[in-house]
């Protein structure tokens, strides 16, 4: 059957194709915060006291869950700890979450008394304070996320709508999930640009990077910024400083080290760079390998290459206690391997996978290592160019990641319904679940495809 081809604005991010093949419902995401809902799943906290009062309140961390409506992650523990008097890295958190939602998640703060957590108050943010543990909240911290999403603006007639849903929902849990695609946010959703900054890193081209970050233009972005960045392309740096907008705060800084330093030369775009905060440079290398990944799976895909079975020649990976993918416990699918490892996919205890590129991966055979030839053979990357000389805190050896993402979508009980915020069209409101990672609006792409 033949691939549904995705729109121009997913094509520049690496995603070519629509796992499946019925035509979706349209409609429209994040109408209001409250439309998505977001829950951590984390894994519990060694040494946590304090809980349903059984215990003191003991350990250096105190332990809340932190709820928040329009905040992004990063935003919000910079206005705590200012509210605090602390510094941001005594507060520890296992995730980013959106700012247009409604999430939840855990936090962690060094040397802070509950009395003090509770005397801040900041407007659509609230604490629970969980209890105190002499252990960090981290990255390794978090399992995955639970979503209750409503898709509102949907058009048509309700037998037809729901028609549409079932067909979908069924080819999902046919394949098992859905292609493991890093979603638009990944890449910038208004300026999807992270990826071709991170391009230009590993190529060693600093004084691209920098410029393409602060210049290049795209449609989605409001007029303001338009106009200052097309000042920057004409190389009148100050003027470009006067006009960019105060909200764009990374490109100022940019700016401003480039302004102060008064030339072109190489060390001054690093340095300029370099003002940028430390997970923001790697992100833009990582964006890179996002893009890459998603051509692979696209490349897979146009191919017709399975990705809830393994082909001689693939990568696989295993999961943990927990069932989680392993990317570092990885096994080569040989001929004599291949019914034994497909039986443990269909389980739920193998995973095949691609790479995100680094200095240090390894191709595979057969059919996938064709396709991981081809797509850095047409980037014209080499692996190499991921251990960056000039800048080797934000080099990457490469890891691994799973090709298909499990997923099972429950529709609530509400299922769907007429849209009280546009009158004559139906809301449809649906629960699933992801591992850390993965993208909602990847599964929901699924259904709207628009």
């Amino acid at each position: 059957m033949e691939l549904k081809e995705s729109p121009e604005y997913e094509k520049r991010i690496g995603i070519w194709f629509y796992a499946t093949h019925p035509d979706g419902i349209g409609g429209t995401i994040k109408t209001i915060p409250t439309d998505f809902i977001v829950r951590e799943i984390t894994k519990p906290l060694q040494g946590l006291r304090g809980q349903r009062g059984e215990a003191p309140l003991e350990g250096r961390y105190l332990i809340a869950e932190l709820t928040k409506e329009n905040w992004d992650t990063h935003t919000v523990i910079r206005e705590i700890s200012r509210r605090l008097r602390v510094s941001r890295n005594r507060i520890g958190f296992a995730g980013t979450k959106d700012k247009f939602a409604l999430t939840t998640q855990r936090i962690s703060i060094w040397d802070t008394d509950e009395d003090e957590l509770n005397r801040v108050k900041i407007a659509d943010v609230s604490f629970k304070i969980i209890g105190r543990s002499n252990k960090a909240v981290s990255l390794g911290d978090l399992y995955g996320n639970e979503f209750e999403i409503v898709i509102r603006g949907i058009e048509g007639n309700k037998d037809e709508i729901m028609e549409k849903i079932e067909l979908i929902t069924k080819e999902i849990e046919n394949t098992g999930g859905i292609p493991n695609f890093f979603g638009v946010q990944r890449f910038g959703i208004s300026r999807p640009i992270t990826h071709i900054v991170g391009k230009h890193l590993i190529n060693g081209e600093l004084q691209e990077a920098v410029m393409s970050y602060i210049s290049d233009i795209f449609p989605e972005e409001s007029e303001e910024a338009k106009q200052a960045r097309m000042v920057c392309r004409n190389g009148e740096l100050k003027e470009c400083l006067k006009r960019m907008p105060l909200f764009l705060r990374y490109e100022r800084a940019m700016l401003n080290e480039l302004v102060k330093s008064g030339s072109e030369g190489e060390a001054n775009f690093i340095s300029a760079f370099s003002v940028l905060p430390k997970n923001l440079q790697k992100l833009f290398v990582h964006a890179y390998q996002a893009y890459l990944f998603n051509l692979l799976l696209s490349h897979r895909m146009k191919r017709n290459v399975p990705f809830n079975e393994a082909v001689v020649g693939d990568v696989v990976c295993f999961h943990t206690d927990l069932g989680i993918a392993d990317p570092d416990k990885v096994e080569n699918v040989t001929e004599a391997k291949i019914e034994g490892i497909n039986r443990l996919i269909k389980r739920g205890r193998a995973f095949v996978t691609a790479p995100l590129v680094g200095s240090e991966t390894e191709f595979a055979d057969g059919v996938q290592g064709e396709i991981e030839r081809q797509v850095l053979g047409d980037e014209a990357v080499e692996l190499s160019t991921f251990s960056i000389e000039k800048m080797p805190e934000i080099s990457s050896k490469g890891t691994r990641r799973p090709v298909l993402v499990p997923v099972k979508v429950k529709l609530s009980d509400d299922n769907l319904n007429e849209d009280e915020l546009n009158p004559g069209r139906f809301k449809l409101a649906v629960q699933f679940s992801l591992p850390k990672g993965s993208y909602a609006t990847v599964l929901l792409r699924e259904y709207l495809k628009q």
